[in-house]
């Protein structure tokens, strides 16, 4: 069974700083998602808007504070980040993030991850943003740590950027661990994170061979240690869902290539929400 089918991701609360009615429109989309059919609900991981999204001085959340209030105001709708960067928190502390979600939930957590890219909004907020083989590598040991945490009881892990030692994460998850979905479509080493700790993988959707490829490259990297890769939930992330037809003909193509399900980027107007749902309902149903 997939872990997402149709996905919608808030990547951006507007222009507008008006308190709590930023939240307000928030929960309403969210549960016009849920209503519409979208079986998944994510948010940016970041400290600033980047500039698509109206830049720095636009209205943006701190992630697992404004997934737990979501949680409270749906009901079914998985929910995650998309995506944690491995720069943001030490693994350990997103581990209870995370599992903290998928309990107030009532077992929806996803925890998703990845490489991180937005060096401006770290420089601002006075993380540090080491170059990307080395987020990589610390990304491999956050898994690590994240896994060991959601299944083991208490998690030691010792590596070259990170250690945990005799870390209890109580209270567990729901379901005895939280799903993992890594994002990105690098071949050499985001697919072969996926293969060897993803539940979900979500790569750009681009031309059906395109994304066709990149689902047999993470398929060899699950022959490679063993895994079927049926295991892996595949998602592909579309941004433009203003041609309805358009968007239909994309989804099913890439059905056809392998995606198990879509994760849309939230449409403007709220009204949109629904249309879209149908559209993705018929590709992707279930």
């Amino acid at each position: 069974m997939a872990l997402i089918r149709r996905g919608i991701h808030f990547g951006s609360y507007g222009s507008v700083d008006d308190g709590a009615a930023v939240f307000g429109r928030l929960a309403a989309a969210a549960r016009a998602a849920e209503e519409s059919g979208f079986d998944a609900i994510s948010v940016p991981d970041h400290v600033h808007q980047n500039q698509v999204g109206g830049g720095p001085a636009s209205p943006m959340f701190e992630a697992y504070t404004l997934l737990g209030a979501l949680a409270a105001v749906t009901s079914s709708a998985t929910l995650f980040a998309l995506v944690s960067p491995v720069t943001m928190r030490a693994p350990g502390l997103l581990a209870k993030a995370v599992t903290t979600l998928d309990v107030v939930s009532g077992g929806r957590a996803v925890l998703g991850v990845g490489a991180g890219w937005d060096v401006a909004e770290h420089e601002a907020y006075g993380i540090g943003f080491p170059g990307l083989g080395e987020r990589f590598d610390r990304l491999d040991e956050e898994l690590a740590i994240c896994r060991a945490m959601f299944t083991g009881e208490p998690a030691t892990f010792t590596g070259k950027f990170y250690a945990v030692r005799d870390a209890y994460n109580a209270p567990r998850p729901v379901r005895g661990s939280v799903p993992v979905l890594v994002a990105g479509g690098g071949e050499k080493r985001t697919l072969d994170l996926v293969a060897r700790y993803g539940d979900a993988c979500n790569v750009f959707a681009g031309d059906p061979d395109s994304v066709r490829r990149k689902f047999d490259v993470l398929a060899g990297h699950c022959d490679r240690i063993g895994r079927d890769p049926a295991e892996i939930t595949k998602t592909v992330f579309a941004f433009d869902t203003s041609d309805l037809a358009a968007l239909a003909a994309s989804a099913r193509s890439l059905a056809a290539a392998g995606a198990d399900g879509m994760i849309i980027v939230g449409p403007e107007d709220p009204a949109a929400i629904a249309p879209v749902g149908a559209v993705l309902a018929d590709a992707f149903p279930g």
